[in-house]
């Protein structure tokens, strides 16, 4: 039984076929077959660009009050015109992430009965064959708890195991040099002329070491060459030059390669797989096993595809991957968070006007949807950092475009913090991107109730956000509401009623930011509170507050998505950021909002019954996730099928379509991946606007079964037991005190928790401590 990993009968021929490694920081994708096998190193830090000052028209207060005069009167045009001047700077070299190189192994034999595997519980890729009458076996991990890539090349026939390894390089300037017959040394830039002037990026240097035990080890070139060894050992080390003050990153490689040398491979490997599982072993899920669990993963995907979903342990192993996705890709002290493409690169962005950066407006923050209620905290601490970064870099963006204190940033970011609007206003001006991906600081302090990170981290960033907002917003001349604007929202658009159905991006006080600095005013105004600091400050956001707009209803029975309810101008469009109110926000909620989540439940069938709606990863993931909210498990249920089945590679690594945002092929973008994983996570158990919901959005077919481990904010762990569509059983265990409602169907119970306490729930909801 596959209970734990993705495997196949057949080569992977090319990227997205292949299988993903990763140690937080250094990542690659293994694929090939019998006679080759490739490995495609990538890692976060190496960006093409550098670190540039703010561009763009410097901005005096009478700017931005003159173009909110032409948007307050109905002249969208002049606006935007104006916005356009001031509010829209050059790329500059912004840069991208790009790819490191392919270490490229070719083998002597011929060999067939190919089986590949990932194993999730071990996070390794493992492939086996029968090469004349004899088993042949490698296998590939990548190594946090020691910084390298380990390998090991295996034959139950002495002397079976020869082949060839080079290094290519993905990028122009790349070299790789053989030292002595066993050790290749590379070193590179991550150039390129798309999204940077092809001159600056960030350099790299590495070095790959074989070890064979039996036959022979020469130089063949600039490779390595092995004849008849009994098993080989491969240590990959990489780093690069991101951050640093001196030249000593370049010796880095050597000395992880001498020091895994040192431990030797066995010591190794059960480092490497002890440290993973520490994170990994928190949470196991059963949705029940049919037939279908036994075949191979890209079959199953198939007949999904094909509408055939009798098979509830694919959305399980799914989860899971997407927590080991999250686990390989992000760590405690990854230099940078998740970005587009996690810590992988198909290279497919790179070479087109998308960019393998941080999206501001929806991706990244998907990317960690699923981190807190996944159990892997930890995980989410290099985005924290990342926010603590734009918040240094956005002060100036603030005082440079608005005159304003505090910090902002908009649609986008790259590794050094870039805060400016986007160089195009329909698009670029998103002036609440980075309060939306500080929203995340929240959620890690509401899982965690940890006071330090509340009082030295969340609070402070989360205030200065406040204070620009504070003194940026204005009052609307004709409602009296206090707003945001010019700005848009992301990346839609509307049409005025005017003979020429002219269509506009920016306007005033769109849904998105209302919502967002709603909850930011609230979430300021109460930590200040607990905190008892800024007493000045919270009698602003008490004022501000008061005057925030509410959530408007329009006359189709949907949620405005903005201040005025104007025609959709692509009412079939992949984003639907308005509904933040609903997923990942808790404003609209069936118990305390039942009108305005009908009108949410509107908005989605709606956009979803489009007969030309955007077939977007991150929009399924969304739907799923919002019907989620709704308690419409079928709904949900539905999207993630799709997901799945539709937008997914063989490897189960999600990808947005050609065509999209001009997307010229399929290019992997993982956040679907995470958010797929958030909606399975949002189903099963909801904790939220002060309550824990059990089993909210249960679809028929994952009748019976049974999740441990997943975290409810207010830090308590809960187990979930249910058969036949009912619950039977859960576990709630509190490592901190706390006092909220336990949900289950119609029954609601107050439920007061004391620190360090475990709570069992029987189907009837009724309570006995353990």
């Amino acid at each position: 039984m596959n209970e734990t990993k993705l495997w196949y009968t057949r080569p992977a021929s090319n990227w997205s076929e292949g299988l993903p490694i990763g140690n937080g920081r250094l990542g690659a994708m293994i694929y090939g077959g019998v006679k080759h096998e490739t490995w495609s190193l990538t890692e976060v830090t190496y960006w093409s660009g550098k670190a540039e000052p703010i561009l763009g028209h410097s901005n005096i207060r009478a700017d931005l009050d003159q173009m909110r005069e032409h948007l307050f009167a109905g002249d969208y045009r002049r606006g935007d015109e104006l916005a356009k001047q001031s509010l829209q700077p050059e790329k500059g070299n912004f840069g991208t992430n790009l790819s490191m190189c392919d270490v490229q192994l070719a083998f002597d034999d011929h060999g067939d009965q190919l089986v590949r595997e990932l194993r999730l519980d071990q996070a390794c890729t493992w492939t086996s064959y029968q090469s004349n009458g004899h088993t042949r076996t490698r296998e590939v991990w990548a190594s946090h708890a020691d910084g390298i890539v380990g390998s090991r090349l295996s034959s139950k026939q002495p002397g079976g195991v020869s082949l060839t390894i080079g290094i290519l390089g993905r990028t122009d300037r790349f070299t790789a040099t053989l030292i002595g017959q066993d050790t290749l040394v590379f070193e590179g830039q991550a150039i390129e002329s798309m999204h940077s002037n092809g001159e600056c990026g960030v350099r790299c240097q590495g070095v790959l070491k074989v070890i064979a035990n039996g036959g022979s080890v020469s130089a063949d070139g600039d490779q390595i060459r092995i004849v008849n060894a009994d098993d080989v050992v491969i240590y990959l080390a990489a780093n690069t030059d991101y951050g640093s003050s001196d030249d000593e990153w370049m010796s880095k490689s050597a000395r992880q390669v001498d020091d895994a040398m040192a431990k030797g491979y066995e010591r190794l490997r059960e480092d490497h797989v002890a440290d993973y599982q520490s994170l990994y072993d928190r949470v196991h899920i059963d949705l029940g096993v049919t037939d279908q669990a036994h075949l191979p993963t890209d079959e199953r995907i198939q007949l999904f595809l094909k509408g055939q979903d009798d098979d509830p342990h694919l959305f399980a192993l799914f989860y899971q991957y997407g927590r080991y996705l999250t686990i390989a890709g992000s760590r405690a002290d990854s230099p940078l968070p998740l970005n587009l493409q996690g810590i992988w690169n198909d290279g497919e962005a790179n070479r087109m006007q998308w960019s393998c950066d941080y999206h501001l407006d929806i991706n990244t923050q998907m990317n960690y949807f699923p981190t807190e209620v996944s159990n892997l905290a930890e995980c989410h601490l290099p985005l924290m950092r990342f926010i603590e970064q734009l918040a240094g870099s956005g002060r100036a963006a603030a005082k440079h475009f608005y005159g304003c204190e505090g910090w902002v940033a908009h649609v986008f970011s790259n590794a050094w913090g870039f805060t400016s609007p986007g160089w195009e206003t329909s698009w670029g001006l998103n002036v609440t991107g980075g309060l939306w991906i500080a929203t995340h600081l929240r959620e890690h302090y509401e899982f965690g109730l940890d006071p330090s990170f509340l009082a030295e981290t969340a609070y402070p960033v989360l205030k200065e956000a406040a204070l620009f907002f504070l003194d940026y917003m204005t009052v609307h001349p004709k409602y009296g509401w206090l707003v945001t604007g010019p700005s848009n929202s992301p990346e839609n658009s509307f049409y005025m009623n005017d003979p020429m159905r002219s269509e506009y991006q920016l306007s005033m006080g769109s849904t998105l930011d209302q919502v967002l600095v709603r909850d930011l005013f609230v979430f300021c105004l109460e930590a200040s509170e607990l905190l008892q600091v800024d007493v000045e400050l919270q009698q602003k956001l008490k004022n501000a507050i008061t005057i925030l707009p509410p959530l408007f209803i329009g006359q189709r029975g949907q949620i405005q998505e903005w201040l005025e309810d104007y025609e959709e101008a692509q009412p079939d469009h992949r984003h639907f950021a308005h509904l933040f109110s609903l997923y990942p926000g808790n404003q609209i909620t069936p118990e305390g909002t039942p009108e305005l989540s009908t009108a949410a439940e509107v908005t989605l069938v709606n956009r979803m019954n489009r007969e030309m709606l955007e077939d977007v990863e991150f929009t399924l993931a969304l739907f799923a996730a919002n019907f989620a909210r709704l308690h419409d498990g079928e709904n949900a249920y539905k999207h993630l099928m799709h997901l799945i089945g539709q937008l997914c590679f063989d490897n189960l690594l999600t990808y947005s379509k050609a065509g999209i945002a001009g997307a010229e092929t399929n290019i992997f973008v993982i956040d679907g991946n995470f958010g797929g994983t958030a909606a399975i996570a949002e189903m099963l158990l909801q904790s939220h606007a002060g309550s824990i919901h059990l089993l909210p959005a249960l679809p028929a077919k994952w009748r019976s079964g049974k999740v441990t481990g997943l975290r409810a904010k207010g830090n308590a762990e809960v187990d979930v037991t249910w058969s036949d569509g009912q619950l039977v059983e859960a576990t709630v265990r509190a490592l901190s005190a706390g006092r909220l409602f336990l949900r289950y169907q119609d029954r609601k119970i107050e439920l007061v928790l004391e620190p360090n306490c475990t709570y069992g729930i029987d189907g009837n909801l009724n309570i006995k401590q353990i």
